[in-house]
C-alpha cells in the first residue's frame, strides 16, 4: 500500500528532481552489492533477480532521454534467446532504433552507481546531454512473457514516475513491436498508428495485396508450421492470424503453454544446433520456421526425402530479398542505389552468390545490429541479416517518396505494377528493426510470387562448410581487430599465424574476435569441406590459446 501511495504521490512532482522520493524509490529497488553491468548492443542482460535496480535507473534513464531528444522512447524487458530464468532491458531511440551510443555510457553509469550517488550521476548526465528538466517525457512500455518481466517492468514505470515522466504500457508485445509504436508516436502516425491493431491492419493489409496474384493464379494453399520459442511471437502471431487470408495456413508450436523459453527451441538453437526444435513434428519438404523468445529473429528449415535437415538462415533470407528486390528496380526503370550490408560471420558462398550471380554490392562491418543498420543507411535500398536470423531493409526517404509516386502516377502498366509491389513490401517490412513477424510474412510474399519452393531458395548455393568455436582467455581485450574485426591487430604474431593456417586450405578463410559479453575470444572458419573446417577453426583456436593468455586446457580437436 505504501509503494501505491508513494507512487501516486510522485507522478504529481514537478519535472524537477524530487530527492527525498529518488532516495525512496531507490531504496526499493537497492543495487547488489559488488555487480558490475555493461551496456551493449543487447543493453543489459543477467540473471532476473540482478536485475530491479537496473530497471529502475533505465525508466530514469529513458525519461531524461525523452527530454534531451523532445521525443517519445521506448524501454523493453526481454532477454531475448537467452534461458528463461535471465531477463534484459534496452531503451529504443525516438525512429525505432537503438540507443545512440552516447547514451549507452550512460546507461553503463548509472546502472553501475552505488545507491548514495545516484542524483549526481542524474545531474552528471542532464548537464552533459543538455537535458532540460522543465520538458515532458514520454516513454513507451513493452515486456516479455518471462515470469519476471511484470515485476521488473513495474521496476521500469517507478524510474520514469520520480522523474516526473509520462508512460504507457503496452505490456506483452514483441520486442519489435515496440521499435514500430516509438517509431509510429514519433513520426506523428506517418510510419502508423501506434497500436498493436495498427501495426497487425498495415502488416496484413500489405501482405495481401502482395499475395492475390499469386493465388488469383490458383497456387495451392501456403501451409508454414512457426516454431515460436514458447515466448510472445506466440501470442501475437495467434492475435494476427484473424488477419490472414484463408489461403494462409499457419500451425504454431512451442507457444509457451507447456514448456520453458527457449528451451531445446526457438531460432538460435535451431542455428546453433542444425537441427529441428523439440516439439515440432516435421514432414518431408514441409515448410518450417523458427522465432527467437521476443521475436525479432527468424530462420527457416525443412527435412528432405532422405531425412537430411537443411536450414535457411539469415544469408539465405537476405539473398532471397534482395534478388526479387533488384528485379522490381529494374522493371521500374529506377537507378536506385541497392546493397547487402554483412559481417564476418556471413558464409563466403553467400558473398560470393550475391556479388558475382545476383550482382549486387555486399559491403562487410563489425558484428552487431547497429552497424549493420547504420551502413544500411546509406543506400537507397539497404538490405541487412545477420547469419542467425536477425534482419531487414531500409529504404531512404527518396526512394521511398520515388516509388510511392510511380504506383500512383505513371502511366505504363507493367512499370505501375512492379512499383505498386515495391510499395506494399516497404510496407510489409518492419523498417526499425528485425521482425520475425514481419520477416515470415515478407519471406512468405515473395516465395508465392516467384512460385519457389523451400527446396528451390536452398538450392540458390551451397554454403562453404563452417565451424565456430571459443577460446576461454584471461583477458579479451587482448585481441584487437581491423577491417570489420576479419583481421588481429594484437597480439603481435597472432594474424601472421592465421594467415600461414589458412594457406594449408581450399577455400578457407578464419578469423577471431573478442566476445562483447564474456571472456572468450570467438573463432570462425570455412573451408572446401567440414573436416578441413574443422581442423582450421581447432588450429586457430590453438593459436589463440598460445599468444592470447589461454586459460584452463587447451583446445581440444573436435
Amino acid at each position: 500500500m505504501t509503494r501505491l501511495l508513494l507512487r501516486a504521490f510522485v507522478l504529481f512532482l514537478s519535472p524537477e528532481m524530487d530527492v527525498e522520493g529518488l532516495k525512496k524509490y531507490s531504496a526499493l529497488h537497492p543495487k547488489p552489492a559488488g555487480l558490475t553491468l555493461q551496456y551493449g548492443t543487447a543493453g543489459f542482460r543477467s540473471k532476473a533477480q540482478q536485475l530491479e535496480h537496473v530497471m529502475f535507473r533505465m525508466g530514469m534513464l529513458a525519461a531524461l532521454r525523452s527530454r534531451a531528444t523532445g521525443a517519445t522512447i521506448g524501454v523493453m524487458v526481454t532477454a531475448s534467446h537467452n534461458p528463461e530464468e535471465d531477463n534484459g532491458v534496452k531503451l529504443v531511440d525516438p525512429l525505432g532504433e537503438m540507443l545512440h551510443p552516447s547514451w549507452e555510457e550512460y546507461a553503463t553509469q548509472l546502472a553501475n552507481a552505488e545507491d548514495q550517488e545516484l542524483q549526481k550521476i542524474v545531474t552528471d548526465i542532464c548537464q552533459k546531454a543538455a537535458v532540460n528538466q522543465q520538458k515532458d517525457a514520454s516513454v513507451f512500455i513493452g515486456r516479455d512473457t518471462r515470469p519476471s518481466s511484470k515485476e521488473l517492468s513495474q521496476a521500469v514505470i517507478d524510474g520514469i514516475s520520480v522523474l516526473g515522466g509520462q508512460y504507457h504500457d503496452y505490456g506483452l508485445v514483441t520486442t519489435p513491436q515496440l521499435h514500430y509504436m516509438v517509431c509510429c508516436q514519433n513520426t506523428q502516425g506517418q510510419y502508423g498508428k501506434p497500436t498493436l491493431e495498427g501495426y497487425y491492419q498495415k502488416l496484413s493489409k500489405a501482405f495481401m495485396e502482395l499475395i492475390k496474384k499469386s493465388l488469383s493464379s490458383g497456387e495451392a494453399q501456403r501451409q508454414l508450421k512457426i516454431d515460436c520459442a514458447n515466448g510472445i511471437g506466440a501470442l501475437k502471431l495467434a492475435e494476427m492470424e484473424t488477419y490472414f487470408p484463408k489461403e494462409v495456413q499457419i500451425q504454431i508450436y512451442n507457444d509457451g503453454t507447456k514448456e520453458k523459453l527457449n528451451h531445446l527451441c526457438g531460432a538460435d538453437f535451431v542455428k546453433v544446433h542444425q537441427k529441428p526444435p523439440k516439439g515440432l513434428d516435421m514432414e518431408p519438404n514441409e515448410s518450417c520456421c523458427s522465432f527467437d523468445g521476443d521475436a525479432d529473429r527468424i530462420v527457416y528449415y525443412y527435412k528432405d526425402t532422405a531425412g537430411h535437415f537443411h536450414l535457411i538462415d539469415g544469408d539465405k533470407i537476405a539473398t532471397l530479398i534482395s534478388i526479387f528486390l533488384k528485379e522490381l528496380l529494374a522493371k521500374v526503370g529506377q537507378t536506385l542505389k541497392m546493397a547487402v550490408v554483412q559481417t564476418a560471420y556471413a558464409n563466403g558462398s553467400s558473398t560470393c552468390y550475391l556479388e558475382e550471380t545476383v550482382q549486387v554490392p555486399v559491403h562487410c562491418v563489425k558484428t552487431g545490429v547497429k552497424h549493420l543498420h547504420h551502413k544500411a543507411q546509406e543506400f537507397d535500398v539497404g538490405i541487412y541479416f545477420e547469419a542467425n536470423g536477425h534482419g531487414t531493409v531500409l529504404f531512404s526517404k527518396a526512394a521511398e517518396n520515388t516509388i510511392r509516386q510511380l504506383a500512383k502516377e505513371e502511366k505504363d502498366d507493367a512499370k505501375r505494377e512492379a512499383a505498386k509491389v515495391l510499395e506494399n513490401m516497404i510496407d510489409l517490412i518492419n523498417q526499425t528493426v528485425g521482425d520475425a513477424i514481419s520477416d515470415m510474412l515478407v519471406i512468405e510474399a515473395i516465395l508465392a510470387l516467384k512460385g519457389l519452393t523451400l527446396q528451390q531458395w536452398d538450392a540458390l548455393y551451397t554454403d562453404f562448410p563452417s565451424r565456430l568455436l571459443k577460446v576461454q582467455v584471461a583477458d579479451r581485450q587482448v585481441i584487437d581487430t581491423t577491417d570489420a574485426e576479419r583481421r588481429a591487430v594484437t597480439p603481435p604474431g597472432l594474424q601472421e599465424k592465421i594467415d600461414a593456417l589458412v594457406k594449408k586450405y581450399k577455400l578457407s578463410r578464419a578469423f577471431v574476435r573478442p566476445s562483447g559479453t564474456e571472456d572468450v575470444v570467438r573463432v570462425y572458419a570455412e573451408a572446401d569441406t567440414q573436416e578441413n573446417a574443422d581442423a582450421l577453426a581447432h588450429e586457430v583456436s590453438l593459436a589463440v590459446y598460445h599468444l592470447a593468455g589461454g586459460k584452463g586446457a587447451p583446445p581440444q580437436p573436435i
